[in-house]
C-alpha cells in the first residue's frame, strides 16, 4: 500500500540521531539511555541477545511470582471463591483499562479477551451488521495471513459480502475503497518489512469514505505511542505476548469506540458478555458498553502472567521507548549498508515500526547461523531476516556485537553449512 502523507506530529516525534559508528560510542549511548534500567526486569539467557520480540516478547522476572501467587493462593486456597475474592471476574475489564493507555485509548473502550483471530472475526461480523448497505471488506494481500484467513471466513458466512485486497484488486487503498466499504482491516505496523501507516491519516481516508476503520496492533502495541482515540479509530484488535512480554499464547485485546459500543451485534454471544449471566437466564442480553465482545470464563492463568507483564510498563514513557527503538534501528541500517543487506524496512525513521528486515535469498540459513551464535532473530518466507528491537531490553552494544557476527557469518559463508538447511515447524 501506497503510505498516505505522514503528519508533521508523527515526524516530529519520531526524528532520530545519527547511528553511532563505533562499540565505543554504543557503550556511551548504553551508560546514558533512560530506559537502561527496564532491563533487569527480564530473565534474559547468558549468552543470548534477543532480537525475537517482535513475535514472542522476553519473560519479566515479576511473572513468575504472579502466576506462582494465582496457583498457590487464588487458586490453591481460594478455590472458587477467588472469582469473587480475588476480583478474578472482572480482570477482562480491569486488565484492559491497564492496556488502554498503551494505546490511546480512555477508559470503558478496552478488554481483553480470546485470541486475535477470534476477536477479529467478532469485530468483522460487527462492521458489516453497523453498515448493512454495504457488503465489502477492504485488506491488504501482504497483511499477516490470519487476517486474511479471518476475513475469508467472515466473506463465506455472510452473504453477498466480499473482500477486496490491496496489492491484488488495487495499487493503493483509494483505489479499493469504494461506496459499498464496509470496513477495512489493516496492520499498523507490517510484519515483515515493518512498515508504519500512518494511522491518523489512514483512519480519515477510511472515515471518508463512509468505511469503518480496524486496526491491528499485534506489531506496534508497547513499542510506540498508539492514538486510537485522537485518531478516531473504531475498533482495533492486537496481542499481548509480542512487545507486551506476556507470555507464549497469552490472550488478546480488543478496543472499541465508546460511540459504537451500545450498537454493536457481535456474533459470539458467551455469558461473559451477557448482562446477568448468574440469571442463567435462556435469552441473550448483552451488557452494556464493550464488555459485550466477552464470549467465554477468561484464561486466568494466562490474565496472572499479562498482569504481570503490564506491571512493568507503568511507569514507562513510550515516547522514550520511540526514540530508542528508532535509534537501534538506525545502528541495524547502518551496519546493514555496510555489508551491502538488501533493506526491505522504510529507511524513513516516521515509516517504520520496531523492527529491521532485510531480504536474502538464503536468508533462513543465515538467520539459523545467527541462532547457533546466541543472536536470536527470525525468518519469513520468502526471503526477510526479521531483526526485533525491543527497546525494555536491548541495547545499542549488543547490537553492535550482533551485526559484527552477521559480518563474519557473510564473509565466511558459514551458513552454506548443510545443517543450516534444516527447517522446523516454526521459523
Amino acid at each position: 500500500m501506497q503510505d498516505v502523507a505522514t503528519s508533521s506530529r508523527t515526524a516530529e516525534t519520531t526524528a532520530t540521531a545519527t547511528a553511532p559508528t563505533s562499540r565505543a560510542e554504543c557503550a556511551a549511548l548504553d551508560a546514558a539511555d533512560p530506559l537502561a534500567a527496564l532491563r533487569d526486569e527480564f530473565v534474559l539467557p547468558e549468552g543470548v541477545v534477543y532480537f525475537d520480540g517482535n513475535s514472542l516478547g522476553a519473560l519479566p522476572r515479576r511473572t513468575m511470582a504472579g502466576v506462582t501467587r494465582m496457583i498457590e493462593q487464588e487458586w490453591g486456597q481460594g478455590l472458587i471463591r477467588s472469582w469473587n475474592g480475588a476480583d478474578w471476574y472482572p480482570m477482562p475489564h480491569t486488565i484492559g483499562e491497564r492496556v488502554a493507555p498503551l494505546i490511546g485509548a480512555a477508559a470503558g473502550q478496552t478488554v481483553i479477551c480470546d485470541s486475535v483471530s477470534v476477536n477479529i472475526f467478532k469485530v468483522l461480523i460487527s462492521a458489516l451488521r453497523m453498515r448493512p448497505t454495504r457488503g465489502t471488506l477492504v485488506s491488504e494481500l501482504d497483511i499477516f495471513p490470519t487476517d486474511l484467513y479471518i476475513t475469508e471466513g467472515v466473506r463465506r458466512l455472510v452473504p453477498d459480502s466480499q473482500m477486496r485486497l490491496i496489492g491484488r484488486d488495487g495499487p493503493d487503498l483509494e483505489s479499493v475503497l469504494g461506496p459499498d466499504t464496509a470496513a477495512v482491516l489493516l496492520s499498523h505496523v507490517d510484519y515483515r518489512t515493518g512498515r508504519l501507516h500512518d494511522m491518523a491519516a489512514v483512519t480519515d481516508l477510511v472515515h471518508r469514505h463512509g468505511a469503518l476503520m480496524i486496526w491491528d496492533l499485534c506489531h506496534s502495541a508497547g513499542a510506540m505511542p498508539i492514538e486510537l482515540d485522537a485518531c478516531g479509530v473504531d475498533f482495533a484488535v492486537g496481542c499481548t505476548y509480542k512487545y507486551l512480554n506476556a507470555g507464549p499464547g497469552a490472550p488478546a485485546f480488543l478496543y472499541a469506540a465508546e460511540r459504537h459500543q451500545d450498537s454493536v451485534d457481535q456474533p459470539l454471544l458467551g455469558w461473559s458478555g451477557h448482562a446477568d449471566p448468574f440469571a442463567f437466564e435462556p435469552g441473550y442480553t448483552p451488557v452494556p458498553g464493550v464488555g459485550r465482545f466477552l464470549a467465554g470464563t477468561p484464561p486466568m492463568l494466562s490474565f496472572a502472567g499479562l498482569l504481570a507483564a503490564l506491571e512493568v510498563f507503568e511507569d514507562v514513557d513510550l515516547h522514550q521507548v520511540r526514540a530508542k527503538s528508532l535509534a537501534l534501528a538506525e545502528l541495524v541500517i547502518a551496519r546493514g549498508d555496510e555489508l551491502g543487506l538488501d533493506l526491505a524496512t522504510p529507511r524513513e525513521p516516521e515509516r517504520r515500526g520496531s523492527h529491521v528486515t532485510f531480504r536474502h535469498e538464503h536468508g533462513y540459513q543465515i538467520v539459523q547461523a545467527l541462532i547457533e551464535q546466541g543472536i536470536i532473530g527470525d525468518f519469513r518466507a520468502p526471503d526477510h531476516m526479521r531483526f526485533g528491537l525491543t527497546p525494555l531490553y536491548t541495547s545499542f552494544s549488543e547490537v553492535w556485537d550482533a551485526m559484527d557476527a552477521m559480518a563474519e557469518i557473510l564473509a565466511t559463508k558459514s551458513w552454506q553449512d548443510e545443517r543450516f538447511l534444516r527447517q522446523g515447524t516454526v521459523t
